[in-house]
This record gives structure tokens, sequence and C-alpha cells, in this order.
């Protein structure tokens, strides 16, 4: 398996490792031969993990690419989540207190490169760390608590090369090249619960939810139907997610929000989860989606990856007008057309503020666009969802706070061209099982695109159940039941 270590400067990692290849990041992110490359591993030391920065490019980028990015995109997101710092099992307290229980100072720091700590005392808790949060390089923070006389992990973050103190430079050396020797593989556990309660993650707050109060109702009966204890739950039961063993996400979910900190947290205490924090990481980035279609050779309109080294060629290569997407922009925001250079120049630098990547798209204007709603690796429904009066989206947003939404037809799954049922599931499959909302244009004679593939998709009375009804809500409960049962016939 090829070996890439992935810098933001070549400087930053001066080691030479036999059989890997030390790589700029934007090399990576644009130069057509790391493309293909699908059974690398990618060790991503670049200088920053930040949201939308180059090095949580580089990881989102090579899981789209199948390749094996380390850290994935998962941990990145649980290092800048103080919540998840402080979720760590029994063992790794126990190791804890036992390590620092000698100390008398207030608060700690602890170095782990590649689960090695430079002091021999340590080290359990070094590996043990590295284990809940795999990353080349750790740095973890403790707290002592006096009332309770116990110290406790108050924090986690990644290292860059260059935030290596001198002094450990030589210990780096050596264990960085002690690991690639051994090629450790490092695997998260996950913990089992057998009842049978569902948590309904809803936002009242939000303006346009994924599910209006209707339908959450009818979710609501289906699963009591279906024998489960439900309950609506909000942003304030985020402590609560153990007493259940099934979370269903009905708020509009993002990275950078407590939707994925629910999901994350509710997954690495064994619930059922949709959406699970893996499709929220694929589906929630443009930039991961127009990679990962790509590489499976799934139909999109003509797609560019853009930066502000190569927005001329967009231009010359997609032509106007176009389509401006932000990375990890939902229901038609963040999403804008350029029919001019002028225009394409300016929405260009107005989204490059936000992000370092952005996505362009030819375009491809359309009466309607497809939504072929997956689950459990299968399609439940179809909709049409025709363009708001005459704009050129399915929502029109006046620049204020008022939105029109065009009409809506849902289409009986026997009635909807094969062709179009294959691309969509194959699409959705690339995801996960989760439940995914998968849009496509059509063209002419039975040829489709997909536009993206959405996690979280909107399901509300009247619109997604018109043919359905009940039974809609009915097949997306059995399938968090049939999952808990699995697992529990596996205990």
């Amino acid at each position: 398996m090829p070996i890439l270590i992935v810098v933001s400067d070549l400087g930053d990692w001066p080691i030479e490792i036999a059989g890997a290849k030390v790589v700029l990041a934007r090399e990576y992110l644009t130069k057509p031969e790391y493309v293909e490359i699908t059974d690398a591993k990618v060790f991503n030391l670049c200088r920053s993990y930040r949201y939308q920065k180059l090095g949580y490019y580089v990881s989102l980028v090579a899981a789209a690419r199948g390749q094996r990015p380390f850290p994935t995109p998962v941990t990145i997101q649980d290092l800048k989540s103080r919540t998840m710092a402080s979720v760590v099992d029994g063992e790794i307290d126990e190791l804890i207190q036992h390590s620092l229980r000698p100390l008398s100072s207030e608060r700690f720091v602890l170095t782990a490169y590649f689960g090695r700590n430079i002091a021999a005392r340590h080290g359990k808790l070094a590996q043990a760390l590295f284990r809940r949060f795999p990353a080349p390089l750790l740095r973890a923070e403790f707290a002592f608590h006096a009332r309770e006389k116990r110290w406790a992990l108050d924090g986690v973050e990644a290292l860059a090369p260059t935030d290596v103190p001198e002094e450990h430079r030589e210990f780096l050396v050596d264990v960085a090249k002690e690991y690639f020797r051994r090629r450790h593989h490092v695997k998260i556990a996950r913990a089992a619960t057998t009842a049978y309660d569902l948590a309904i993650l809803t936002d009242p707050e939000e303006p346009q939810p994924p599910s209006c109060e209707r339908a959450i109702q009818k979710f609501v009966g289906a699963a009591e139907s279906l024998g489960f204890d439900v309950e609506i739950i909000g942003k304030h039961d985020y402590p609560r997610l153990a007493e259940f063993d099934a979370l269903f996400i009905r708020a509009t979910t993002s990275v950078n929000h407590r939707t994925f900190r629910f999901s994350r947290k509710a997954a690495a205490e064994g619930l059922i989860v949709i959406d699970d924090p893996e499709s929220i990481l694929r589906c929630t980035n443009k930039v991961f989606l127009a990679e990962l279609l790509h590489q499976h050779d799934v139909p999109t309109p003509r797609t560019m990856v853009v930066h502000r080294g190569n927005a001329a060629e967009a231009l010359g290569r997609l032509g106007l007008p176009c389509i401006l997407k932000q990375p990890d922009s939902s229901f038609s925001q963040g999403v804008s057309k350029a029919e001019t250079p002028e225009e394409f120049r300016a929405q260009l630098e107005r989204l490059l503020g936000r992000s370092d990547l952005v996505i362009a798209q030819e375009f491809a204007p359309t009466t309607f666009d497809w939504r072929i709603g997956v689950l459990d690796r299968q399609p439940i429904y179809a909709c049409k969802y025709f363009m708001a009066g005459a704009h050129w989206q399915v929502i029109h947003r006046d620049g204020g706070s008022g939105s029109e939404e065009g009409p809506s037809e849902a289409v009986p799954l026997d009635k909807v061209p094969r062709k179009l049922l294959r691309t969509a599931v194959k699409a959705a499959n690339l995801i996960g099982d989760g439940l995914y909302g998968v849009d496509l244009k059509e063209y002419g004679e039975a040829q489709y695109s997909v536009i993206e593939v959405n996690d979280n998709p909107s399901i509300d009375a009247g619109v997604e159940d018109e043919l359905l009804m009940d039974e809609l809500y009915r097949a997306i409960m059995r399938v968090f039941r049939n999952r808990l049962e699995a697992r529990r016939r596996s205990l």
C-alpha cells in the first residue's frame, strides 16, 4: 500500500521513511497523479485541521478517493470537540488516575507521538489516547479536581510537526520510523445496548426543518406501533443520550453544529443512529461528494473543485452561466448562479472567503429535479420538485427571510425510470446504509445526472408521503427495529 505523508511545507517533515513520499497538501488535492491511487494510506501532517482549511480537506478528499486518511475526518471533528474529548471510557480514566497520581501540579500536558510518550511512565496512557483519538501527533491536557481528588481529561488537540519541541525531535524520529515499520492500525471499540428506546432530535427554532410537526408525530406513531418508547429531544438533552439506544435526527445537519456532536456521541455510546456521523461528514461537504462521485463514475454535470489558483481554468472549462456552491451549503443556501465573468469572480471571491475550495458546476436548466429517497441501500420513495416560479432553483430566496418553494409530485417507484433509480441507489450506497435523498437532473432521452446526495432529507406530511402515507414512516422505523434486533441476536 503506497504511503503519502501530506504536509503544509516540505520542510515540516524532514524524516526519511522507506517507501513513503512527502507531498504538499495543495499538490495532493489538485494533481491528477494522486487522484487514482485508491489504495494509498495518507498521513495528514498539515499544520492546521481547521474546518475548510487545506489540512481538513486532505483527510476529507482522501476518504472520497477510497484512500485511508490518518487522521480520518471523524477524528478531526472529535479533536475539535471539547465535549467529545471529555467522553472517555473506564479504561482510559483508570490509566489517567494511575499515570498522573504522583503529580503535585493542578494541570499536566502529555504528548503522544504515534501513540508513544517520551516518559515510560505515561506510555500506556499515550497509547490509550492514540486509540481513542487516532492522529499521528497529539497533545492532551489534564486538570486535577481537588474536590473529587481526581484527574480529568480537559482537552485533546492534534499537533503539527512544527509544534514538537526541539528536545522531543530525536524521540519523534525514532518512534515514527518504528511506527511505519510496523504499519500499525487503530480500531475504535463500540459499545452495545439492547433496549428499544428511540430519541428523535428536533429543533423547534429551525425555520425550515427537514420534517414538519405533523410528520414528526407520524414518525412517533409509526415507532410506537413497532414497540418503541419514543421521546422528542432537543439541544439540552445531549447528556442523556446514553439513556436511549436509537437516535433519529430530524434537525438540519452540519459538521460544525450540535447535530454532528449528537450523532457522534450517540454512535460512540452504541446507539443505532440515523444520520450517522460518517454520513453527515460525507454528505454535507460538496468537495467530498464531487470526488466520490467522480471516482465511481456516477454521472454528474461537469464539475470542478476551484481554488484561487485555477479560477480562470474553471471559467474556461465550464462556461457561463455556471453554478458556484459553498461546500457545506444546504437547502439551496450558499448556491449561486454566475452569468457573467464579473459575477463569477465576485461570487467566487465571496465563497473563497469562507472556504479554501469551492465547487463550480455547469448550469443544467430543467423544469424539475428528481429526488429519490434511499434507505438501507434500497429506494423507498420518489418525488419531483418543480422550480419555484420563474426561478432556476426549487427554493427561491428573496435575499431576506422570505422564500418560495415550487410544487412537488410524488411518483410511484414502479413508474420511475429504472436507469434513474439505479443511478440514485449507486450514488447513495457510496455514502453508506442510512437515509439519503439523491437529487438528479433528467435530460433528453434517458440521461440522468446526480446533483448531490443529501443526508437528513426532507420528509414532510403531504409531500414525500403523498402516495405511501403512513407506510413511509413505518418503513423508516422498521429499519431501526431490524438493526436493533440484529444487534441483539449477535450478543
